[in-house]
């Protein structure tokens, strides 16, 4: 893309600004004019308007948590794929959990960097290999650049976990934390309830979840400096909880939880084996209900690539989890906005300015001179399995669907057009 006149675009500038209409000036991948001046710019090029009329214009989105554990030679997954696949999708920027080959837990191991505009940051481990047996030195993470400290999987024993958040070092930096005891889950991958028992999958009862969030909310009330952070709320009793909390800390729900459940997906469809365990209808409503109330902050992609090898073990011995960031701006359009009459500016809540507030970042805005923006079109169909920019990973859903809505461009890769020459 050299440069696009778009005409009428739908316009979402920031956080607490109404959509709006607007001609918009791109030059090579930046926005340079926005207006009446974007058409100056438009007749000093030479260039003919093009219609946007159903498109939108806006901050590129931020993935508050996903995993990348090779990224020089990894087999389904690299840093180059990573950032390429992500920043086709619209992301432009994402926070790395500390699983690695290299367990980041050492300031040694958080050298790994994007080029601009792409922005990737570190989780630093709350525990020296996240084995919940000895604590990291917090204050060299976070001196070294961590975002902030997370416990990737489940949470680490309490008396461990109350140590490290008790002596201070994580100062005012958030802290990650999954509500979830694999001790309660028996083995389990879906919640409990009729459909999973009739489909007969190993069931994991919510207990799994809401024993560790009471723990968790207990010592976000005990130690209210601290600044606690949940990752991936997934069950009705789990929300339940987090309402009625005082205070609630800021969480994630990921996003495959709030587009399928126990009810909706196919026995033979990718997106069973996850943690936190796929949910029933009913968790799966709930956790839309709070994301629209804002009980529920920020929705997370948690990409797990799986290798194609690992993908052809059967279920029940593969390792969990999810990959593909193209798929959740055009699923949640058609979820939230599309069937559900969400605002463009509430998706975006969820999608970007809610993330970035829970990474501790600057909420991203549109304006002149940037590169960080999306163009999507919410009409267009497409196939995942014929997608140039697609992630390496093998364990990615949908592949032969065809999709509605579609990222049309962005600054992030200045030579991705995919809308009418």
């Amino acid at each position: 893309m050299s440069a696009q006149l778009l005409q009428d675009v739908q316009l979402l500038q920031g956080p607490g600004q109404p959509l709006q209409r607007s001609d918009v000036l791109l030059e090579q991948g930046v926005i340079t004019a926005l207006g009446a001046s974007a058409w100056d710019g438009a007749v000093r090029l030479g260039l003919a308007a093009q219609p946007a009329g159903s498109w939108l214009l806006a901050p590129a989105l931020v993935d508050p948590h996903s995993v990348l554990e090779e990224p020089e030679d990894g087999r389904a997954e690299t840093l180059e794929s990573l950032v390429r696949s992500a920043a086709a999708a619209g992301y432009g920027t994402v926070a790395l959990l500390p699983r690695a080959r290299n367990w980041r837990d050492r300031p040694e191991c958080l050298r790994l960097a994007a080029e601009p505009p792409f922005e990737l940051r570190l989780w630093g481990g709350f525990s020296l290999g996240g084995r919940g047996e000895e604590l990291s030195a917090h204050a060299d993470l976070l001196t070294a650049g961590a975002l902030g400290l997370a416990e990737e999987g489940e949470l680490p024993p309490l008396p461990l976990l109350e140590r490290g958040l008790s002596i201070g070092e994580c100062a005012d930096r958030p802290v990650l934390l999954a509500p979830r005891n694999a001790s309660l889950d028996h083995g389990g991958f879906v919640r409990e309830g009729v459909e999973a028992l009739r489909a007969g999958w190993p069931l994991d009862p919510q207990l799994s979840e809401t024993i560790p969030l009471q723990n968790l909310l207990a010592l976000a009330t005990s130690l209210p400096q601290v600044n606690l952070r949940l990752a991936n709320l997934s069950t009705a009793a789990g929300v339940k909880l987090l309402r009625a909390a005082d205070p609630a800390p800021m969480a994630t729900v990921c996003w495959w939880h709030l587009v399928a459940d126990s009810g909706s997906l196919d026995p033979v469809a990718e997106g069973w084996r996850l943690v936190p365990s796929l949910g029933t209808p009913e968790d799966r409503r709930a956790l839309v209900a709070a994301l629209a109330d804002g009980v529920i902050g920020a929705v997370a992609v948690h990409h797990q690539p799986l290798d194609p090898e690992e993908q052809l073990l059967p279920l029940d011995q593969r390792r969990p989890g999810l990959a593909g960031h193209r798929y959740v701006l055009p699923l949640l359009w058609n979820q939230l906005v599309r069937e559900q009459g969400w605002s463009p500016e509430a998706l975006w809540q969820a999608l970007c300015w809610g993330p970035a507030r829970l990474l501790d970042l600057e909420e991203p805005r549109l304006q002149c001179g940037s590169r960080r923006w999306l163009l999507f079109d919410p009409d267009m169909e497409w196939i995942p399995s014929a997608d140039s920019h697609a992630s390496n990973a093998a364990n990615q859903p949908l592949g032969g669907e065809v999709l509605r809505g579609r990222v049309l461009a962005t600054g992030l890769l200045p030579r991705l057009w995919l809308g009418p020459r």
